[in-house]
């Protein structure tokens, strides 16, 4: 450190950098609980599974347990400031007032976190003012839906979700979510003669990414790869769960020519859906005409034209046009959302039936064998519905 560094200004600066809170937990020599908060938890490596924390080497909440051999992160929610705010004050029974449970090693595991990693410890390395302690990953899980609890540049807060985005996971996630549901999806539409099909937001589309069974003429052209724009009120299955910020962003892509009760009756469709627990799609007459664009052989230098096309076709359709509660003749498609970890839409389980045949008789039976479907996936992801009310 030279004599103009100013400790101020770093501090100040590495401020900017937002990170995650979480409590280390571990038990001292009389066995009872001990923790502490900390903005400086990383994973270190996969192979073997080591993770890091930083504690101060001023901190009297450590050396109480860092002679077990063990600790666990707890990683912190965004409701749960209250938690962090007190582990972040020495002294006092910082366990009087909070329920947990025991991990393997012994270590707490708080209630209400979103995820706990219980380690060994594996080396402590000296680092200035603090100590490097790696620990290798004995156990860990998820355990909320939550959003997490992230510090910045001096105060608390709550990541929200401020685009599509939010919709788009690892694309690695949703091709092992496809390739989880395929077996279902065959299974469908050999019962039910209809195709199924799995999509997937990407950027400012919908982008299929699986497809079983096989429909005669006239069906919606269901190309793997295949993109339709992800704007209003198409996609209400993945809307239906998101985060209200994320809610406004598909929201905000309504034309500006909209009848001026469009956006009221185009939420009040989202929650629907929502309630419901699927979408549906109808109208012969709509699904011709985007058959016919989407099914045109044009080069790759046209699909900017093909994607203009869908949106005026898009904004032809009804503001409740995928309410699974309106006037549901001609039924054509119904949708219903595959969630992953932290309650996130990874993609959209449809079945699609083709020509002039509907899904009006038997809608019930085909929406609870496609819900059955989803759900199945959704358990094989370790994924959960969200259970927050909708925004």
């Amino acid at each position: 450190m030279t004599d103009e560094f100013d400790p101020a200004r770093f501090r100040r600066v590495l401020g900017h950098f937002p990170t995650g809170v979480a409590v280390i937990t571990g038990v001292d020599a009389a066995g009872s609980p001990a923790g502490m908060a900390i903005g400086s938890f990383s994973s270190v490596s996969l192979d073997p599974p080591l993770v890091a924390f930083m504690p101060d080497k001023k901190s009297s909440s450590w050396p109480k347990f860092k002679d077990s051999g063990h600790f666990c992160v707890n990683i912190l929610g965004s409701d749960q400031e209250d938690v962090c705010r007190t582990f972040a004050i020495s002294g006092g029974d910082k366990f009087a007032e909070l329920a947990w449970q025991p991990a393997g090693s012994g270590s707490p595991i708080l209630d209400g976190v979103l995820a706990w990693i219980d380690c060994d410890i594996e080396v402590v390395h000296e680092a200035g003012d603090h100590w490097i302690v790696i620990g290798k990953v004995r156990e860990l899980d998820t355990a909320s839906n939550q959003m997490p609890l992230v510090f910045f540049q001096g105060g608390y807060g709550r990541f929200s979700a401020l685009s599509l985005a939010a919709w788009e996971s690892d694309l690695a996630l949703q091709m092992r979510s496809a390739d989880l549901a395929r077996p279902y999806m065959e299974e469908l539409a050999d019962e039910l003669e209809v195709e199924c099909v799995a999509s997937a937001v990407v950027g400012s589309d919908m982008v299929l990414i699986a497809r079983a069974g096989k429909l005669e003429s006239s069906a919606l052209p269901t190309a793997v790869g295949q993109r339709i724009p992800f704007e209003p009120p198409v996609g209400s299955a993945y809307v239906a769960w998101a985060s209200p910020s994320a809610q406004k962003t598909w929201f905000d892509r309504l034309s500006k020519d909209a009848p001026e009760d469009y956006l009221e009756v185009l939420q009040r469709t989202v929650k629907e859906v929502r309630a419901a627990g699927y979408a549906v799609g109808r109208g012969h007459r709509w699904h011709s005409q985007a058959a016919e664009v989407l099914s045109r052989d044009e080069p790759v230098l046209h699909q900017d034209e093909t994607s203009e096309q869908l949106h005026q076709l898009i904004g032809l359709l009804p503001p409740d046009y995928e309410s699974p509660n309106v006037d549901v003749r001609e039924v054509r498609t119904v949708s219903t959302p595959v969630f992953g970890p932290g309650g996130v839409v990874v993609m959209v389980l449809s079945a699609v039936v083709a020509g002039r045949r509907s899904l009006d008789t038997d809608l019930a039976f085909t929406v609870d064998r496609l819900r059955g479907a989803a759900a199945a996936v959704t358990e094989a992801l370790h994924g959960a519905v969200p259970e927050e009310e909708l925004g």
